[in-house]
C-alpha cells in the first residue's frame, strides 16, 4: 500500500473546507454581526457545533443563541458554559491604521469591547475549564503606510487609530493571559474582510488594490475573501484546541511554570505576498489565500 491510498491530500480549491480536526462546541462572540454571518456556514460545514452570543440573533440557521453584551459577566458566563473554545469576532467602529481621527463615542466603544470585554471573556473562559480561542485583531494595528510588513513579531504595533490602539491592547490582554493562565490563543490580524460578491466585484474593479472610491490612500488594502477568511479561523481553532490538549495539567503555582501561548498572525488576501510576510500562517495554521483562483478567465 502506497502513502496515496494511506492518506488523502487536504484540498486546495477556493471553496474547499476540510473538515475540522478537533471538532469542537465554539462560542461565536459578536456572531451576528458582519464578519461571524457569513463565516458560520463554513464552520458548520467543517463539523463545529456553534453557539452564537450577540446582543441581536444571528441570520443562521442550525446555531444556539445566547442574548448578551461582552461587557455582562452573567451573560458571558452563560454563553460559555459547555463550550471547548471560542471565536472573538466583536467589532465596535472600525478604522483603518492611517488615522487619527476619533471622537468621544469611538472611544469609549473600542476601549469598552477590546478592553474590558476581552478581559471578562478571558478571565471567566478559564474559570470554566476553556482555555482555547482565537482573537479577530485587525491589520490596523499597524501604521499602514510603509512598504512590507516582514513578521508579526517584526512589525511595529504603531497604528495612529484608536481602534487599531485598543485591538492592540487586545492581543497584549492575550498574551497576558496565555502566560499567566495557562490559555490558548491566537489573534489573527485581518484586513479587509468582504463577502464573496464584494470581493469579486472589488477585486476586479480596483486591481491597483486601492479603496473601492480610488482615494489615494498611499496604502494598499488586500482584501480578504468569505471564504478564505473562514479557513483561516478553521485553521486557528484546530491549531490552539490542539495545544490545549497537549499541554500538560498547569500546576497552580508557581505561576511561572504556565504552559499557555499566543500567536498573532497575518491574514490578507496577498496570494504574491507582496506587502505581507505569511510564513507563519502557512506554517501553524496551514493558511494561504486561495480565492484569487476565482479571478481566473
Amino acid at each position: 500500500t502506497n502513502m496515496a491510498t494511506q492518506s488523502s491530500p487536504r484540498s486546495i480549491g477556493p471553496d474547499d473546507i476540510d473538515p475540522a480536526k478537533h471538532p469542537q462546541r465554539v462560542l461565536v462572540v459578536g456572531g451576528s454581526g458582519h464578519v461571524g454571518t457569513f463565516i458560520t456556514p463554513y464552520l458548520q460545514r467543517a463539523g463545529h457545533v456553534l453557539r452564537v452570543m450577540d446582543i441581536r440573533p444571528p441570520a443562521a440557521t442550525g446555531v444556539e443563541y445566547v442574548e448578551g453584551s461582552v461587557t455582562d459577566p452573567d451573560a458571558v458566563g452563560r454563553a460559555l458554559d459547555g463550550v471547548d473554545t471560542f471565536l472573538w469576532v466583536v467589532m465596535q467602529k472600525p478604522q483603518g491604521g492611517s488615522v487619527t481621527d476619533q471622537d468621544v463615542p469611538t472611544i469609549l466603544a473600542n476601549y469598552e469591547v477590546n478592553g474590558k470585554g476581552l478581559h471578562l471573556m478571558l478571565f471567566l473562559a478559564q474559570q470554566r475549564g476553556v482555555r482555547a480561542g482565537v482573537y479577530t485583531s485587525t491589520m490596523s494595528v499597524h501604521y499602514r503606510h510603509r512598504p512590507f510588513y516582514p513578521g508579526e513579531d517584526e512589525t511595529p504595533l504603531d497604528t495612529p487609530s484608536v481602534y487599531g490602539l485598543t485591538k492592540g491592547y487586545g492581543e497584549s490582554t492575550c498574551r497576558y493571559f496565555a502566560r499567566w493562565f495557562g490559555m490558548h490563543l491566537m489573534a489573527l490580524r485581518i484586513t479587509g474582510p468582504r463577502t464573496r460578491a464584494q470581493y469579486l466585484e472589488e477585486r476586479r474593479a480596483r486591481p491597483d488594490r486601492m479603496y473601492p472610491d480610488g482615494t489615494a490612500t498611499g496604502s494598499p488594502i488586500y482584501i480578504v475573501d468569505e471564504a478564505d477568511l473562514a479557513r483561516a479561523y478553521l485553521g486557528a481553532i484546530d491549531a490552539v484546541a490542539e495545544g490545549a490538549a497537549a499541554a500538560p495539567a498547569d500546576p497552580p503555582h508557581p505561576q511561572t511554570r504556565r504552559r499557555g501561548r499566543f500567536d498573532a498572525i497575518f491574514i490578507a488576501g496577498d496570494e504574491e505576498e507582496e506587502w505581507h510576510n505569511l510564513g507563519r500562517a502557512r506554517t501553524l495554521i496551514g493558511w494561504s489565500p486561495r480565492s484569487h483562483q476565482l479571478l481566473r478567465p
